[in-house]
């Protein structure tokens, strides 16, 4: 009988199973592998099987049964292409996918100009990508590019436009590194959900075509050289929670659409060139807890009528907004654990309502215009730790006004007491010694406080610095200068102080700042 080769048993498996032709040349070398692709779905092995065109002279008889052996066969080929188990990666060149994501790849790589780390050596086709530096691959087959991850990395060059053929693509973080050139265009990526190229050095505009990433729930492009107009287009971007394109040079206004975000947690649009008035229901968005618009050149004012926000981070300072805070504000903003209003050109009094956000720890209401009594319901903010109302108009005079410090002696977080350049008048409270024994500063200069420094300051053994310069102060500073052991700042002068000085001020061994020039008859006793 005579003996069948391979090839004639491959022939006689249906057509609608997978197959497989080996041709051999003289000299023993395999000319061609290739492999009929199956009309079912079920492949053994799973996933989808590319191999070449089969002509029709290796096609499988419709009427013949495949044997064993084409079955072994075309196990091998397929495990060949897409290995045993999750753990094991073998590249498969055959899988379109994955060619596209090694290109796209690759092409990324050739715009890398600098790569002082040696982070990239790992990116040769000598490994699969999916084991690549900062590429993770998603677990289904055939593997994609899921995560590509190189933060921090040191890397140099233009970010190429290739990472867009990236289609399975839902994290790109390249921050903290020194890209340059413009954001590349991503619109292909519609299973982007994290987009982060902060601190690098990308130029351009924000390109509209971003806003096509309907799935994005994280933009971070903050810390660059970007300049332009926010695109009205953002408020596409329906899935955002986390907003941040603070430190570039962004100009005009917040686009009004940004108030069609009602996913967003996190506005940060700090320290660039923004003008105009804040959208009005920004306030109000329903998830909004940090929202951060300081130094820009925003105008107009927080609005009366408002009435609850979810806020808990509110940072306008340095801009150009104005007029009297709404008498409500601490009701509207139940949940602020910090507010900084400071450089601004608001008026009028602190509204007393602000205490009834009892979560505050820090206030900045600094360089305004506001007038009146330091309002004593500050008193009820036990987390408080930063109080800075320095440069205002703010007034005490005699026993009427001081009533706060009194108050503020059931802050015991507070650290920090700012209320330099302000119209405070009068004797300073030996209640001052009450405050928290936590204070760190103490700032009082530029008022007209009047008669001697009370010695219970010296109950602050963790005071780094004491500011009562340029005031009008008289008398002696004491012995209780002494136990202010942690000392590093005394600011004494332009007052009407007299030495001798005591000697107990050689305790301030951390001392590195001492001002007491003008003070009458200065002396070690």
């Amino acid at each position: 009988m005579r003996s069948r080769s391979p090839e004639s048993y491959l022939r006689r498996g249906r057509r609608s199973a997978a197959c497989a032709t080996t041709r051999s040349r003289s000299d023993g070398a395999t000319a061609r592998v290739t492999a009929c692709k199956p009309r079912s779905s079920a492949v053994v092995g799973g996933g989808a099987w590319s191999g070449e065109a089969v002509d029709e002279g290796d096609m499988c008889s419709e009427q013949e049964q495949p044997t064993k052996l084409a079955v072994f066969i075309q196990l091998v080929l397929l495990l060949l292409c897409y290995g045993v188990g999750n753990n094991v990666v073998v590249h498969c060149s055959t899988v379109r996918e994955n060619n596209t994501d090694l290109q796209s790849l690759i092409d990324f790589k050739k715009g890398i100009t600098e790569d002082p780390g040696g982070v990239l050596i790992s990116w040769n086709t000598s490994t699969h990508f999916c084991r690549w530096n900062g590429v993770i691959c998603t677990t289904a087959r055939p593997w994609r590019v899921s995560v590509l991850n190189l933060t921090d990395r040191s890397l140099a060059g233009k970010i190429t436009s290739s990472l867009a053929n990236l289609t399975s693509l839902s994290i790109l973080d390249l921050s903290s590194n020194r890209f340059f050139g413009q954001v590349p265009l991503l619109n292909q990526l519609k299973q982007l959900d994290t987009l982060n190229l902060s601190i690098n050095a990308l130029e351009g505009t924000i390109p509209n075509e971003l806003m096509n990433c309907s799935n994005l729930r994280e933009l971070d492009i903050s810390g660059n050289l970007l300049h332009g107009a926010i695109s009205p287009n953002i408020g596409s971007l329906t899935k955002l929670e986390y907003l941040d394109l603070a430190a570039n040079n962004l100009t005009g206004m917040i686009p009004a659409s940004v108030q069609n975000l009602t996913k967003l947690n996190f506005i940060r649009l700090k320290h660039n060139q923004l003008e105009g008035i804040i959208p009005d229901r920004i306030w109000q968005l329903p998830n909004l807890s940090v929202l951060l618009l300081g130094d820009n050149t925003l105008s107009g004012e927080i609005p009366l009528t408002l009435n609850f926000s979810r806020i808990k981070l509110l940072s306008l300072e340095m801009n150009t907004l104005g007029k009297v805070l709404p008498p409500n504000f601490g009701d509207a903003f139940l949940h602020l654990q910090m507010v900084s209003l400071g450089q601004n050109n608001f008026e009028g009094q602190i509204p007393p309502s602000l205490a009834n956000a009892s979560g505050l720890s820090l206030i900045d209401f600094s360089v305004n215009n506001f007038t009146g009594q330091i309002p004593t319901s500050f008193g009820r903010l036990p987390k408080l730790s930063m109080l800075n109302l320095q440069y205002n108009k703010l007034e005490a005079n005699g026993n009427q006004g001081w009533e706060f410090l009194y108050a503020l002696s059931n802050c015991t977080s507070l650290t920090v007491l700012s209320l330099a350049y302000n119209n405070l008048q009068g004797a300073l409270p030996d209640s001052v010694g009450n405050l928290s024994i936590n204070l760190q500063n103490l700032i009082l200069i530029g008022n007209n406080i009047s008669g001697t420094v009370p010695p219970s300051i010296g109950n602050f053994p963790n005071l780094i610095a004491l500011s009562l310069s340029e005031n009008s102060f008289s008398g002696e500073i004491g012995e209780w200068i002494g136990n202010l052991k942690n000392l590093q700042g005394l600011f004494l002068h332009d007052n009407n102080l007299v030495g001798p000085i005591t000697p107990s001020i050689g305790n301030l061994t951390q001392l590195t700042e001492l001002e007491l020039f003008t003070i009458t008859g200065v002396g070690l006793g």
